[in-house]
């Protein structure tokens, strides 16, 4: 993938056709149609362009990739290979990328696009699984016979074989590698091919020769939902996770044209409060509990989920609400500062914090809410994930909050 097929920007810019010679006409009326068939969630449709919102990410279209970078960030330059550690570490730390699939050397390279992660994610395990030899299971097919095998099928074969009675239509199994399996690893394989760069081309043409005698199905989620885990199927598990999110983020021919669309997109709040919650519950100190979206009965059939509560050994809660946008120290929105207020009363936590990505901002002091002299305090956090271009360990990161909640100002 040339230089010239690859933009990237950050969350909340704009990006037209009119100021971007790579972003053509063509391209835009793709992600038009993409973006109406997911509830215009993505982003906002403006004149000749689009104007990205939370949502970070890959979006492939034909020759061109778009990367969506976070940002939480002053500059007016904001170095985009920064930023683009910063998102794969979030991934990383989430789940979302295995880190003994993609070593730690590979994370620090520069990568084209976040997609190009996981396209080598998947070629590297279907390798894998290819020394290991891809393994074989039973599969049941009707067709045609001359001798009866397996059970005849009656209503097809009174609808088939009215004149040659010769024949039966029956239902039987086989025991090959052409399962459900390896035809969406196939499926996976054959949408990479206009995909992937020169990079991969030699490694992506090698496994594709491993599955070229399987049959080509158009495979959608009701086929994965069909899938039967056992004993054997436990290293495919991997494969099978990003072949999913290759198949189904997939939207060929949107258009008239052929630009084929492939999109790897994840709400930056989300992935902010899930990042976050990892790295204090792999961090936390002896004494303390970590728990994540705990959701409990509020009104009626409503229930009340706040983000993070901690627990210590004295059984005392604490709350916190993570916010990816940017704030002045003292300035929250009532709206926030309510829901803290009802997350102090429901959990019975006397301190509460709203926790946002730093720039140059110093913590508030905790708060004291007013109502009946309850003594329930919030105060707002900031932490950076970022120091002089360089990722903050999340070690660091997690003892940094920590101390937060425990400093009494």
């Amino acid at each position: 993938m040339s230089k010239k097929n690859f933009i990237q920007v950050f969350e909340y810019q704009k990006l037209k056709y009119d100021e971007n010679q790579d972003f053509k006409k063509h391209h835009f009326d793709a992600m038009v149609l993409f973006n109406e068939k997911n509830q215009n969630k993505y982003y906002t449709i403006v004149h000749k362009g689009v104007l990205f919102n939370s949502y970070v990410g890959v979006i492939q279209i034909g020759g061109l990739t778009i990367e969506i970078l976070p940002k939480a960030d002053n500059s007016n330059n904001p170095d985009t290979g920064t930023w683009q550690k910063v998102l794969l570490n979030m991934l990383k730390v989430c789940k979302h990328i295995q880190v003994d699939n993609v070593s730690e050397t590979n994370l620090n390279k520069k990568y084209n696009s976040i997609l190009e992660v996981y396209f080598e994610m998947y070629l590297n395990e279907l390798e894998s699984l290819i020394k290991k030899g891809l393994i074989k299971k039973y599969r049941r097919i009707q067709s045609n016979q001359n001798a009866l095998k397996g059970k005849l099928v009656f209503s097809q074969n009174i609808q088939k074989n009215v004149v040659h009675k010769e024949r039966f239509y029956c239902e039987h199994q086989l025991y090959d590698k052409d399962h459900l399996i390896h035809q969406i690893l196939y499926r996976g394989l054959l949408i990479l091919k206009d995909l992937v760069n020169n990079n991969l081309k030699d490694k992506l043409n090698r496994i594709l020769f491993e599955f070229q005698d399987y049959q080509q199905v158009m495979i959608n989620k009701n086929h994965f939902e069909k899938l039967v885990n056992d004993r054997k199927t436990v290293p495919y598990f991997r494969a099978i996770d990003i072949a999913k999110m290759i198949i189904l983020n997939y939207s060929p021919n949107l258009n008239t044209g052929n630009d084929n669309m492939l999109t790897l997109l994840f709400d930056m709040n989300k992935l902010w409060e899930e990042y976050i919650y990892r790295i204090l519950q792999k961090h936390k100190p002896n004494g303390y509990q970590v728990s994540f979206q705990n959701s409990d009965k509020f009104w009626e059939h409503k229930t009340i989920r706040p983000d993070i509560v901690i627990t210590n050994d004295q059984d005392e809660n604490f709350v916190i609400d993570t916010k990816w946008k940017i704030i002045n120290a003292n300035n929250p929105s009532d709206d926030d500062l309510k829901q803290m207020f009802t997350y102090n009363l429901h959990w019975e936590a006397n301190k509460s914090m709203l926790l946002y990505p730093k720039l140059n901002q110093k913590d508030t002091k905790f708060g004291i809410y007013h109502y009946n002299k309850l003594d329930k305090k919030c105060k707002l956090g900031f932490v950076s994930v970022i120091h002089n271009d360089h990722l903050i360990k999340s070690v660091e990161l997690s003892s940094e909050i920590f101390k937060k909640i425990a400093y009494n100002d």
